[in-house]
């Protein structure tokens, strides 16, 4: 497969975010960074964000690495200093989505472009499976995060 070691830390320390992702998304509707499985995600996602850094051969790839430190850092702050103000968990949680966005594209787009090893299903960037699997991810995002604000929003008024 041609994975270096810092590679295998990349692929094996962020694998666990996807099924923690799955978990929380089922049961809560949300990353809830407030659980055991939140503060989890945010530490395989945290090790498989910073070790893209020396292994990226692509521009591209550290421009998501970065976006994802970002979203990050910035739903599991304001789960830590949560604001006076009720909206900060709109804005939390659509960070969080976007950060399982940001982990399941590079995912998808990788696995399909090395598995099985040696007759990968995908060899071209624009292959129309893989164009196919990303859109799905993208309307999970898109259809997700609006369920996701009507649910937050459904609770406030109870």
């Amino acid at each position: 497969m041609g994975i270096s070691p810092i590679g295998w830390l990349h692929t094996l320390g962020s694998l666990p975010a996807i099924p923690l992702a799955a978990y929380m998304l089922l049961k809560y509707g949300r990353i809830a960074p407030e659980t055991k499985p939140g503060r989890a995600y945010f530490w395989f996602m945290l090790l498989g964000a910073l070790t893209v850094y020396p292994i990226a051969q692509q521009p591209v790839s550290l421009i998501l690495a970065t976006v994802t430190l970002v979203v990050l850092l910035t739903g599991y702050g304001l789960a830590k200093w949560r604001p006076a103000q009720r909206p900060w968990i709109y804005f939390q949680t659509v960070s969080l989505s976007l950060s399982v966005f940001l982990l399941m594209v590079p995912t998808v787009t990788e696995s399909l472009r090395r598995l099985p090893v040696g007759n990968p299903l995908v060899t071209d960037l624009k292959d129309p499976l893989l164009l196919s699997v990303q859109g799905l991810v993208l309307l999970a995002l898109i259809v997700g995060v609006p369920l996701q604000m009507r649910a937050l929003y459904q609770q406030r008024t109870r």
